[in-house]
């Protein structure tokens, strides 16, 4: 029987420099999908899981991440004084109750394999999960590290989520060959960081989601900076390689690159179109917009 997945690492040290000036004091992982931060669209996927303990690598001015998932005394007081109980469940059960949130600060940004060290403490000798926040992945059903899960207690071994690329984007991947690929899951040979496309072994890429054996910090250790100049977490994957099963998983459902303007921009929309509340009105509105002005071709954002 495979040793229980408790614990998800979510790197959020990031700059998100491709967002400023929205990111310049507010970090990329709280910017809103509708109504809830893409960190918490990582949280709740993880917690669906069944993640005990999410541990936040963090950096300079990332105080509101731990302030999201605090308690709001005030907030609460608030709304349940005016009689707002639905809005009053909805923050009450952002962490709900027997999920930990630790905090760890990177003091200097060197990369997602660096990030991932600093939770060596505190992970200890479990594997564990790695989310990327910026990797919002709709699975219309069950989420992507539910089902990752699952085959991680069906075949051990570390798991990366992959998806098929196109052939000329391999540059913006690590991209992994495989063997024995069976439908959605097959064993990793070789890893490689961002090859240029007439070198990538093939068009899986990888994306933010993994489930890593602890033997990963002891390579970490001494994996020297990369692509970059920043440690990745790509070359200790391939070295730990030589040492145990890596499986590759292609997760189903669509991923939406949130550390893109464009991603997010997609993200929003139709995460929009399916929302309870909002989404017939916002259809509605989008009709209307693509009648009146037709030559921004509005129908192709679906």
């Amino acid at each position: 029987m495979q040793q229980k997945i408790r614990k998800a690492v979510l790197p959020v040290a990031g700059l998100g420099t491709r967002f400023l000036p929205a990111t310049k004091a507010n970090p990329k992982e709280m910017l809103p999908v509708v109504d809830k931060p893409l960190v918490q669209y990582a949280a709740e996927e993880a917690i669906a899981a069944g993640i005990e303990v999410l541990i936040f690598i963090t950096g300079r001015n990332k105080r509101s991440i731990p302030d999201h998932f605090d308690k709001a005394y005030e907030l609460e007081t608030e709304l349940e004084s005016r009689g707002k109980m639905k809005r009053l469940d909805e923050v009450r059960g952002i962490i709900p109750k027997g999920v930990t949130c630790i905090y760890i600060r990177q003091a200097e940004a060197h990369g997602l394999g660096h990030a991932v060290g600093c939770a060596e403490a505190v992970v200890g000798n479990e594997p564990f999960a790695v989310m990327l926040a910026d990797d919002l992945i709709d699975t219309n059903g069950v989420p992507c590290m539910k089902r990752m899960v699952e085959r991680y207690e069906r075949h051990g071994g570390s798991l990366i989520g992959v998806e098929r690329v196109p052939q000329e984007h391999t540059e913006r991947y690590g991209i992994v060959s495989t063997s024995d690929f069976r439908p959605r899951l097959g064993r990793v040979n070789a890893i490689v960081e961002k090859p240029k496309p007439e070198n990538a072994p093939s068009n899986l890429g990888v994306v933010g989601r993994y489930i890593l054996s602890p033997s990963i910090f002891q390579i970490l250790r001494r994996t020297k900076p990369g692509a970059g100049g920043e440690v990745q977490l790509t070359d200790a994957i391939a070295e730990l390689l030589a040492q145990e099963s890596v499986f590759a998983y292609e997760f189903e459902g669509r991923r939406y690159d949130c550390g893109d303007k464009l991603g997010y921009l997609q993200a929003t929309v139709e995460y929009a179109l399916k929302h309870p509340e909002l989404g017939p009105d916002f259809a509605a509105y989008l009709s209307r917009m693509q009648q009146s002005r037709p030559q921004q071709a509005i129908a192709g954002i679906r």
